[in-house]
């Protein structure tokens, strides 16, 4: 019998960037690496239509076959693997293990009974942060725990870090290219500071998998772009850190409230990189205040403007910011965040 089954969105065949199958990646390469590839049956949730009708049968066989089953659902899966793993999973009673992706399960599950029903019958569920297990606790939630999202990454050599910040202060965003991450705000932002201190002060880079439909959109945002913004594409998730390494500060703008810990920030502080964002329901459980990066109001472009300012006239402050990102990068290696994990599994 294999130990584990897991059931997620790995997009066999194509080249996916989306937190959802990056993630999924992410665990099963850890399994893997912990308790052999020999112990890990993979179910892949992408495809089509004949793909879910099959999929009843591949979760009976996971439970046939498997002590442990983990499920790491989007939105729409959720809605349907949870309420059918419950049910067969009343003739087998094998672990099951919710690994929860990004912030907005609760506001899900709010008007769903029986899904909600189904979800407190599991043995675990994995959330990413402190916010959402106290909202999931309020809800008569007792079997979640904080497992932080993580990457395997190599983390930047302290010596190898330049901390001596001039201008033009070299900005990046790093993430998926779509209007509710507040990429006009940065845009507008570095403009206008470019135009208040009427110089090349800042400049900004933009990296990223733009989003199915957001394409016409983002088309006319670059049509204003001055010759100090620039988008540059995308990059690898393993490739991120080189990518992110020159620069001096991350932008992090997003309009999602209930955003978990981004996968973005964990690359950014592997790579010395501090942290500026908008400040979402989730802010303290990844980003220090002062000191692995600085927050802003959410939402506020005005907000953020009064952090340009700060970081343009004290440049100085983003350099000792950069030591302390490289400490912070630890908590988000895999074999740390999943530690309660694997003690589950047995």
């Amino acid at each position: 019998m294999k130990q584990v089954a897991l059931i997620g969105h790995f997009g066999v065949g194509l080249d996916l960037l989306n937190g959802q199958t990056i993630k999924t990646k992410i665990v099963a390469n850890e399994l893997e690496r912990v308790l052999g590839p020999e112990q890990i049956f993979k179910i892949d949730t992408h495809g089509s239509l004949f793909s879910f009708l099959k999929l009843p049968f591949l979760i009976l066989t996971a439970l046939c076959l498997c002590k442990n089953v983990i499920i790491l659902p989007a939105q729409n899966g959720l809605r349907i693997i949870a309420p059918m793993l419950y049910v067969m999973n009343l003739f087998f009673l094998k672990k099951i293990h919710y690994v929860v992706i990004g912030g907005w399960m609760p506001s899900l599950i709010e008007k769903r009974k029986f899904l909600t029903f189904c979800l407190r019958q599991f043995n675990h569920i994995y959330v990413e942060t402190t916010v959402m297990k106290k909202t999931l606790e309020n809800l008569s939630f007792s079997n979640v725990c904080v497992m932080v999202n993580c990457k395997p990454l190599s983390i930047v050599e302290l010596e190898m870090l330049n901390t001596n910040i001039q201008k033009p202060i070299r900005f990046c965003i790093f993430s998926r290219v779509m209007k509710q991450k507040g990429i006009e705000h940065a845009v507008s932002s570095i403009k206008k500071m470019n135009e208040i201190y009427g110089e090349e002060s800042c400049c900004l880079d933009i990296y990223g998998q733009i989003e199915k439909n957001e394409e016409e959109w983002f088309e006319s945002l670059q049509q204003i772009f001055p010759k100090n913004i620039a988008y540059k594409g995308v990059v690898a998730f393993d490739k991120s850190v080189d990518a992110l390494k020159g620069y001096s500060a991350l932008l992090f703008p997003t309009l999602f409230f209930t955003e978990g810990i981004p996968g973005t920030i964990i690359d950014a502080y592997a790579a010395g990189v501090p942290v500026i964002s908008s400040q979402w329901a989730s802010f303290s459980d990844i980003i220090d205040e002062g000191v692995t990066g600085l927050g802003y109001d959410f939402g506020s472009e005005e907000s953020l403007c009064k952090v340009l300012k700060k970081i343009i006239s004290s440049p100085e402050i983003l350099g000792t910011m950069k030591q302390n990102c490289i400490a912070k990068a630890n908590q988000f290696l895999p074999q740390n965040a999943m530690s309660d994990l694997f003690v589950n599994l047995k």
